[in-house]
């Protein structure tokens, strides 16, 4: 099963990947994941991309695609992956076609997690994350432990630079100038699959798996 999530910034796909991959016992390849994990380990990586991140803006397309060259040639990536926050441009869309080509492992689908966007900035606005070990939180719908804690390593929780609410605005002003053209491209392929995303984590989750499990092999 290869599958890619798309949608705005807040829409869940960090927690929906997730949630597939585990289901389908396959790899969840996420791109911000990988540069915040470079740019906590301050390497050659994490300095090219640690301002790009906090400005809001995309880390450039030829970066990315080698960065994710890298990860599917992994072992575990075999039986499939979930891919989360990649492609976001046009010119990523194309470069991955290209490389799974190459691969003679062509996507299943596009899955499109439709929300609105005063649902995203209200998720954006109360996301805390565990700078020790990534583990994401939400004030409102699913809080770190007394004190601001992480339940699972005990660090302070804290609001990620980007989910800041000017840079949130920022975010989703790229995402329609530059990935929401995505939507079209994959429908032209005949790979998309639009699933709503504005509902409780187990239901959507179940949805986006049905919709997965509906396209694979096809």
């Amino acid at each position: 099963m290869r599958i890619l999530l798309l949608g705005p910034p807040g829409a869940g796909k960090g927690t929906q990947a997730a949630r597939l991959a585990a289901s389908a016992r396959i790899a969840h390849v996420a791109t911000g994941d990988m540069f915040r994990q470079a740019v906590a380990a301050g390497s050659d990586l994490g300095a090219r991309v640690r301002d790009v991140m906090e400005r809001g803006a995309l880390v450039p397309d030829d970066l990315t695609v080698a960065v994710v060259r890298q990860r599917l040639g992994a072992g575990d990536c075999g039986p499939g992956f979930v891919l989360d926050g990649f492609p976001r441009t046009l010119p990523q869309a194309e470069a991955l076609d290209g490389l799974l080509t190459e691969m003679e492992r062509p996507l299943d689908a596009a899955i499109a997690l439709e929300v609105p966007e005063a649902v995203v900035l209200r998720r954006l606005a109360g996301r805390r994350v565990c700078p020790r070990c990534g583990a994401t939180y939400h004030v409102d719908t699913d809080p770190p432990g007394e004190g601001g804690v992480c339940r699972c390593c005990g660090e302070v929780v804290a609001q990620r630079g980007d989910d800041q609410e000017e840079t949130q605005r920022r975010r989703l002003e790229v995402y329609q100038r530059d990935t929401a053209p995505l939507l079209g491209y994959y429908a032209a392929q005949g790979r998309l699959v639009a699933v709503g995303g504005d509902g409780p984590v187990d239901v959507v989750a179940g949805a986006v798996l049905r919709a997965a499990l509906g396209r694979q092999g096809r």
